[in-house]
Order: structure tokens, then sequence, then C-alpha cells
């Protein structure tokens, strides 16, 4: 559990926790278990992580911020939405497309043995291979979907 130190209605240090209440306060005796009534009593408040919000990570950033807020009668933190810079937004595309020829290659090797000298490979096999290969040249690209990839024949 994270804990928030409360000083003058403010944030005064976060995170904080019992190791650090019990070094702040040195000759105050704490049982084992300091319960968070007991924090309360030294203006030590648990804080509550909101969910991440849904995004658009292509496009958005998104951060957890660094201070809690107090809100509804609870110290919670939350996330912080922003729009990616054009740069951000070529560097994250970037690195999908590395992560997406991976995936590709992936795929092909998996279906390598059907081209050995050994095999007949059949017209829908090298479709989906060539598919494959096109892969890159698709409109979604580099953000491809499940969909987006080509079925292997059976």
């Amino acid at each position: 559990m994270t804990y928030v130190k409360v000083i003058d209605d403010a944030v005064g240090k976060y995170p904080y926790d019992v190791r650090q209440l019990r070094r702040d306060n040195p000759n105050t005796s704490f049982p084992n278990r300091v319960s968070d009534e007991m924090m309360a009593d030294w203006d030590v408040f648990p804080v509550t992580e909101k969910d991440i919000p849904d995004y658009d990570e292509r496009i958005k950033n998104c951060v957890k911020n660094s201070q809690p807020t107090f809100e509804g009668g609870n110290w919670t933190v939350s996330w912080t939405v922003s729009d990616k810079t054009a740069e951000e937004t070529s560097q994250y595309n970037d690195n999908l497309s590395v992560k997406m020829r991976v995936e590709r290659n992936t795929r092909l090797a998996e279906t390598d043995f059907h081209a050995l000298s050994d095999v007949t490979m059949g017209d829908a096999m090298k479709g989906y291979r060539q598919r494959l290969r096109d892969i890159t040249e698709h409109s979604n690209w580099p953000n491809l979907k499940d969909t987006d990839w080509p079925t292997i024949p059976s």
C-alpha cells in the first residue's frame, strides 16, 4: 500500500510508507501492524491508483501523475493523456514497424518447410507467403490488426 504524508492540507511526502512514519517519529512506539486509522492520526493516508484510461497509443501518451490529488474524500493518483509530438509518433511507428516485421518473419519461418526442395508448394501456400512478404504495403501498416494478417491455408 502506498501512502501520502499530508502537511497543511497538501502533499508533503509521496510516496510514503510505514517505515518512513517510524523513522520520522523515532520516539513513538508503533504496533507491528499500523492500521490506516492510526496512520490518519499522523496525517498519513492511503493512495488509490486510478485505472489507466483507454487511449490510442499510436497518437497519445499516457503518464501516471507524480503526485496524488484529494478527490471525493480520498487521495488518488490518476493519469494524464496527451497528444504525441510528430517525432514521438514517428518513433512509435518505426518501433512498431520493426515489431511487425519480426512477426511477419516468424510467420514466414513457420511455413519455410513448404519451400524445401523435396516438397511441392501448393498455390495457396505460395499466395499466403507472398501476402506475408507484401504486408508492408497494407493500408494499415504498421498499425495492423489481427484481421489484417493473411490467413494460413489449411
